[in-house]
C-alpha cells in the first residue's frame, strides 16, 4: 500500500517504543493526498475493515492500518521524516508524473527535488499540468491551496527556481482554484470577488 524510507521506519519504531505502556501497537494512516495523517493506534482502534501491512525494518517490524477510503488515496505514497533546520516530521511523497515533453520533465524534476521538499513543511504540494509554448502551468494543493500568501510563494520562490533552473521557461502561471482552499497555511484576506488567477488561466 505505502512505502517507508529507513529514516521514517526507525523514527516510527522509537514513537511506537515510547508508547508501549499505554497500549499504542501499529501505526494509522489515512486521508488524502491533500491532507494526509498519521496516528499512533491501539489495539481497540483497529476497524473491521481495516487493511493491514506489516512494515519490516532490519529484524523488526511494525504493523500499518489503513482504512480502504485512504488506501485507495494514498496509494504507491513514500512516508519520510525529514529534518533541516527550517522544521522536522514526517511528510508524505507521491509519485511524480513522467513527461514525454522533455521540458516539462525539466520542470518537474525542479519541483520533485527544490520546490515541493519546501513546501511541504506547510503542507503544501506544487504539481506541474503541463507545459506549453515556454509557459509552465501549476496547481497548488495542501495548505498552498487558498493560502493568502500563494501568490508571493509563486513570484518569488516557485516562478524564480524554476526559470534559473530551466531559462527556456518563460513564465509560470498558477491555475489553482484558490477559493476551494480548505487548509491554506496563512488565511487569505477577505476577496471582493476579483481573480487575478483566475483572469490569468
Amino acid at each position: 500500500m505505502l512505502n517507508f524510507t529507513d529514516k521514517a521506519k526507525e523514527r516510527i519504531l522509537h514513537y511506537l517504543d515510547l508508547q508501549q505502556g499505554q497500549g499504542v501497537t501499529a501505526l494509522r494512516v489515512a486521508g488524502t493526498q491533500a491532507d494526509p495523517k498519521l496516528f499512533l493506534a491501539k489495539e481497540g482502534d483497529r476497524q473491521a475493515d481495516d487493511l493491514s501491512q506489516e512494515v519490516a525494518h532490519e529484524v523488526r517490524s511494525f504493523t500499518l492500518l489503513v482504512d480502504p477510503l485512504s488506501a485507495k488515496a494514498l496509494k504507491g505514497a513514500t512516508v519520510d521524516f525529514v529534518e533541516n533546520v527550517i522544521s522536522s516530521g514526517f511528510r508524505i511523497f507521491f509519485p511524480s508524473p513522467t513527461w514525454d515533453d522533455p521540458l516539462a520533465q525539466k520542470v518537474q524534476d525542479v519541483l520533485d527535488k527544490q520546490i515541493n521538499p519546501g513546501v511541504a513543511s506547510h503542507g503544501g504540494k506544487v504539481t506541474l499540468q503541463g507545459v506549453k509554448d515556454d509557459v509552465a502551468y501549476i496547481r497548488l494543493g495542501g495548505g498552498c491551496q487558498g493560502c493568502g500568501m500563494a501568490d508571493v510563494t509563486l513570484k518569488q520562490g516557485i516562478e524564480v527556481m524554476i526559470k534559473e533552473a530551466v531559462p527556456e521557461i518563460k513564465d509560470v502561471i498558477d491555475i489553482t482554484d484558490h477559493a476551494l482552499g480548505e487548509n491554506p497555511y496563512y488565511q487569505a484576506a477577505p476577496s471582493d470577488g476579483h481573480s487575478p488567477l483566475k483572469d490569468r488561466a
